[in-house]
């Protein structure tokens, strides 16, 4: 038989090489002293198109990640780095034909005798395609959350969401005062019988929807607070401010002449207010305001409807 050749010893570094350049993963690595790439996997190329010596320091990579995620990650690296820390982090690294990919880089520090850094190696790992479905999972959990706080009928705040609105603005407002209008359909139960639920329902809609438009601020909330009855909140907004508010309202849905047959004002649609202010002191309850404000409202009612009652709230 005829005698084989001996086998050729292994170069250990070409068997790493080809191991590191086999995997997904990216691998570099960087001169400390330098800030110079001395090692970037070919496989750079056909995840963002750059070739192996467009990475020549570390300012390379620095551009190439997406602005709004550029300070925070060198930083946060940099900080690392020099202190000797193993550390990863997301972002967005700009390709070659000038898009943006999500890419996730694990970086390990070497250090030298002396307990200094020397080197850092690393991966990139692609994690576009999980980033991605992650943003549209968030999106959806942030509409989910946006409609469970909505009426739907109205398309205004619902009660869950006016009463977290209202302890946000309680806790907030310890030297400033908070306003409230609550606000009832005058008859509307006579409205239902006349005309059927269909109308009363887009009547409902456009009570809130002009209350929508008085009460612009980015602060303000309208909410249907439950069947015909609706409040407004009002942050950092004294009573004289909240009266004119209500009457404004008043005055644009009378404008809107919204018919109402079995109304005694001009047969029209109209609203009974109760608005109440105060500056929350330590010990008082949110829930008493509220409640103070709905009984100025009865008072609006039981004085003739179709008008305000406004006063400072004592608890």
């Amino acid at each position: 038989m005829p005698q084989l050749p001996p086998p050729q010893p292994f170069d250990q570094d070409d068997i790493y090489r080809t191991l590191l350049e086999s995997t997904q993963a990216i691998p570099w690595k960087i001169d400390w002293a330098s800030q110079r790439y001395v090692y970037v996997g070919p496989q750079i190329e056909a995840l963002l198109g750059w070739r192996t010596d467009d990475w020549g320091t570390v300012q390379d990579w620095i551009d190439r990640i997406h602005p709004d995620e550029r300070d925070q990650v060198v930083r946060r690296c940099v900080e690392l780095s020099q202190a000797g820390v193993d550390h990863e982090a997301d972002y967005r690294a700009l390709t070659a034909d000038q898009r943006y990919v999500w890419v996730r880089e694990t970086v390990h520090v070497l250090r030298n005798a002396q307990g200094g850094t020397e080197a850092l190696v690393g991966f990139i790992f692609d994690i576009h395609e999980r980033k991605q479905t992650e943003q549209r999972l968030l999106a959806l959990q942030r509409e989910l959350q946006a409609l469970s706080y909505q009426d739907s009928l109205t398309r205004v705040a619902n009660r869950r969401r006016f009463d977290e609105a209202l302890e946000q603005a309680w806790a907030q407002a310890t030297q400033t005062p908070l306003s409230l209008l609550v606000l009832d359909i005058d008859f509307f139960k006579q409205l239902n019988d006349c005309y059927g639920h269909q109308t009363g329902d887009q009547a409902l809609v456009q009570v809130a929807q002009a209350l929508a438009q008085v009460c612009d601020k980015c602060n303000d909330l309208v909410a249907r607070y439950g069947g015909e009855e609706f409040v407004v909140l009002l942050p950092k907004v004294g009573l004289d401010i909240a009266r004119q508010v209500a009457e404004r309202f008043r005055r644009l849905l009378q404008e809107q002449a919204i018919p109402h047959a079995r109304s005694p004002f001009g047969q029209q649609v109209t609203v009974s207010i109760g608005a109440g202010s105060l500056v929350p002191q330590p010990g008082q309850d949110c829930a008493g305001f509220v409640h103070a404000v709905d009984q100025l409202l009865y008072a609006a009612k039981n004085a003739g409807r179709n008008r305000v009652v406004a006063q400072a709230v004592l608890l």
